[in-house]
């Protein structure tokens, strides 16, 4: 007998945030197999019987392998269970959501995608910023700071990258910020583009400082690195509120 899957998109951290769907979901789930960034306030929804299962990947942290992660939610979907796969953010975006939907449907386990806040929405929202400005950001582009070895990914399209009527939404960059920034000053963006680091989005820890890229990339360079999940936004963002660092 088969189960059901529920790719549930948990927002980034704020369990207010959560959908009605993903709410009705998490708290009918026999099993949750969530993303360590889902963890915390949202699983307490869930019902005291349900097994509660880690598989998050976290940068220079002991993580399970993808295949390992897909094979679960196929033997948890064979005990004709609700299944839910707990990811945060959105799960279409840099959530590896395409690696186990191929495996559910390789294995027939009937499923849905539930879609959410993405971390980038919610850091545009917390500094009273809009991801697109009319005349002055034409369109927003997502890009991820880093590639399965950690460094900064190779054959990125920095002219698109660079351009100056952009917001570009930048996750897991921090630790590849300081080199992804010098690539786009060479390639004609001005240092001082107003750039956002924003940590821990819509939960207690949430740290949001705006500034432009040459300091953030000055900044980043010197900093140890954080703990906290991090998102850079940059182009022309506008003013930011009055809550946010500078």
């Amino acid at each position: 007998m088969s189960g059901f899957v529920s790719f549930v998109s948990s927002g980034p951290g704020d369990p207010e945030l959560l959908t009605l769907k993903a709410v009705d979901r998490i708290k009918r789930a026999d099993a949750i197999l969530y993303d360590d960034l889902s963890a915390g306030p949202i699983l307490e929804l869930a019902r005291p019987e349900a097994d509660l299962v880690g598989v998050g990947k976290r940068a220079g942290r002991p993580s399970p392998r993808q295949d390992h992660v897909s094979r679960l939610l196929v033997d948890y979907a064979a005990t004709g269970g609700r299944v839910v796969r707990l990811k945060s953010g959105d799960a279409g975006i840099f959530g590896r959501l395409e690696e186990e939907v191929i495996a559910l449907r390789a294995a027939g386990v009937p499923h849905e995608v539930i879609p959410g806040v993405s971390a980038a929405s919610a850091a545009a929202a917390a500094c009273d910023l809009s991801l697109t400005r009319r005349l002055t950001a034409r369109r927003v582009q997502f890009v991820t700071g880093h590639d399965v070895t950690g460094a900064l990914p190779e054959g990125l399209n920095m002219a698109a990258l660079a351009d100056p009527a952009v917001v570009t939404a930048v996750y897991m960059g921090r630790r590849t910020f300081a080199e992804f920034a010098e690539r786009l000053i060479a390639f004609g963006l001005s240092p001082e583009t107003p750039a956002l680091l924003a940590e821990g989005v819509s939960t207690p820890g949430q740290s949001l400082q705006f500034s432009d890229i040459a300091t953030l990339r000055d900044r980043l360079r010197a900093a140890p690195p954080g703990l906290d999940p991090a998102l850079i936004l940059y182009g022309p963002l506008g003013e930011p509120g009055p809550e946010v660092i500078r």
